[in-house]
């Protein structure tokens, strides 16, 4: 009898045909994998336009990153008037640190305008040998170079190992999201709600009456055994001795601002990253007003090039670094950071480091590996960064920092790998990044280092690129890679090989872009309109 195809079986071989062709499309050299893309389920574009969530059986998303960066995102960097210029010396080998410090403090003497600026000390284009540390510490100053190229202006460093630019005021009565203790004589109210879903904006409190909008605050989540023990981070051993991933009484602090009060209902400026569980913080979470915070404000350093020698060193010595930034309001622009190590760190928030560039040719010696980005800030935004180099992290983040962090477009070169580095980091966004020959990692670093255990949470890989990625689970929590091109890598907790394989993370669309194309550019266009997309360049 002679074989006839019914309807139905030609619409299923019809279908396996397509997603075979679709398959092979996506994976084919000759045809680009940005053409193919498809729908996501835990944030997509509805039929109205606007981004549609989903969301897990407790309430927990993904959190909305779009107030990373200066201002709290969407907010042009601003370009403040020159008030002081500076030329290389005569003398092509004399020090130039005392030069370019005394304009620094001359400018940092003069009064604010009413947008909290002071000035620009412009370097000419030029060579400055600098033997110790440049020091921003008035709000409202920004150095600012003329190129970066090797015609531009150049911080050549030499002398003692240093830090090339240092921007902080040097107060830190707080210190922003963090994992600590409770200060003395603070009043912590109690949140009264069960359970508050990671990307939440608002929860509930004993009592509002000694707070106001416009408050600066800190949400606190107790660190206890229970929660410890929930997170299988209770039996880390290295070397036969006890490791501690994190101690119990200690706190994971968030900074935020309020922005509405409704009787005991809080509202505020930024979603929380993530989940309180009143089941494993012993009904204990808090929140603390914290109006004290004096960091550096509106200050500055772009479109110049520092030098270091080349370090061929183990990062456990002293060394040349690029930058450190601690301030609110701050940022870095167009810099390249030409062999330094740990290049570039921050503390603070609404922070955006753009077109920052680090070039690591001399190879660092030894296991453990420097950061060249330690993005350890709120609200932090790195648009169009890039590092080249081995055996490093591109880039780590330390202990208890709370996102939203953002890496936007940027590139990674060489072997090294993104990773949140210890002791529950949350809230790290990934962008369309590229790293073709090393990895990001949400992962249990279980006793690594000094028991580092979990070290990511609720942090998302979108639309990127890397040879690999270790996306694993943390108990009562998710890590996502979305639309991104790379292998997942699965492996045990280190220091545990014979054991089994941790669980994975979510892998939707492996290979394949999802729309919409940026997620961060995305949700800053929804949540402020086209004009934040063209402010911040896009």
């Amino acid at each position: 009898m002679k074989h006839i195809d019914s309807p139905i079986s030609k619409v299923k071989t019809g279908l396996t045909l397509f997603l075979l062709l679709l398959n092979s499309f996506a994976q084919a050299d000759s045809i680009p994998m940005e053409k193919v893309t498809l729908k996501n389920e835990w944030v997509h574009l509805g039929a109205d336009g606007k981004l549609v969530y989903k969301k897990t059986p407790k309430g927990d998303r993904i959190m909305d990153f779009s107030y990373a960066g200066y201002k709290g995102g969407g907010i042009a960097l601003p370009n403040i008037p020159v008030k002081i210029t500076v030329k290389p010396l005569a003398d092509a080998s004399a020090d130039c640190t005392a030069l370019i410090q005394a304009a620094i403090d001359k400018v940092s003497a003069m009064p604010l305008n009413k947008d909290g600026f002071r000035g620009t000390v412009l370097l000419e284009p030029g060579t400055y040998p600098c033997s110790n540390t440049i020091k921003i510490m008035a709000d409202g100053i920004v150095l600012r170079g003329s190129g970066k190229s090797e015609k531009g202006s150049i911080i050549s460093m030499n002398g003692v190992k240093h830090t090339a630019i240092v921007l902080s005021n040097g107060i830190n009565q707080r210190i922003g999201n963090r994992l600590g203790n409770a200060g003395d004589n603070e009043k912590a109210i109690k949140i009264t709600d069960n359970y508050i879903a990671a990307g939440s904006i608002s929860f509930t409190v004993a009592n509002a009456s000694g707070f106001t909008i416009g408050d600066n605050v800190e949400i606190r989540k107790p660190v206890t055994e229970k929660w410890v023990k929930f997170m299988q981070m209770d039996d880390l051993i290295r070397d036969g001795k006890p490791q501690t991933w994190i101690k119990t009484g200690s706190l994971l602090i968030t900074e935020r601002r309020i922005a509405a009060i409704k009787g005991n209902k809080i509202t505020l400026d930024v979603p929380l990253v993530d989940s309180y569980d009143a089941a494993y913080t012993n009904d204990e979470t808090t929140m603390v007003l914290a109006n004290d915070v004096k960091r550096l404000k509106q200050a500055g350093v772009e479109n110049l090039r520092i030098v270091s020698p080349p370090q061929a060193v183990s990062h456990t010595k002293a060394l040349y670094y690029g930058v450190r930034l601690n301030g609110e309001d701050c940022w870095l622009r167009d810099l390249d950071l030409i062999e330094t190590m740990e290049s570039v760190g921050t503390g603070g928030r609404r922070i955006t480091l753009q077109r920052v560039a680090v070039v690591r040719k001399a190879l660092h010696q030894g296991p453990s590996k420097p950061a060249e980005f330690a993005p350890n800030a709120g609200q932090l935004l790195l648009d169009q960064c890039s590092v080249e180099g081995d055996n490093i992290w591109f880039a780590a983040l330390g202990a208890g920092q709370t996102g939203p962090i953002v890496f936007l477009n940027c590139n990674f070169i060489g072997n090294g790998r993104i990773e949140g580095h210890q002791r529950w980091s949350t809230g790290m966004l990934l962008d369309n990044c590229k790293a073709p020959n090393g990895g990001i990692d949400f992962k249990n670093r279980g006793s690594m280092g000094s028991g580092h255990g979990w070290g990511t949470a609720w942090s998302v890989a979108w639309n990127c690129e890397a040879n690999s990625y270790v996306n694993q689970i943390p108990p009562g929590t998710y890590n996502w890679v979305i639309g991104s091109k790379g292998k997942s890598t699965p492996i045990p907790r280190p220091f545990n090989s014979a054991g089994p394989n941790l669980p994975e993370g979510i892998f939707e669309s492996p290979n394949t872009p999802v729309n919409p194309s940026s997620l961060y550019l995305t949700q800053l266009e929804e949540r402020l309109g086209k004009q934040a997309l063209k402010a911040i360049g896009y």
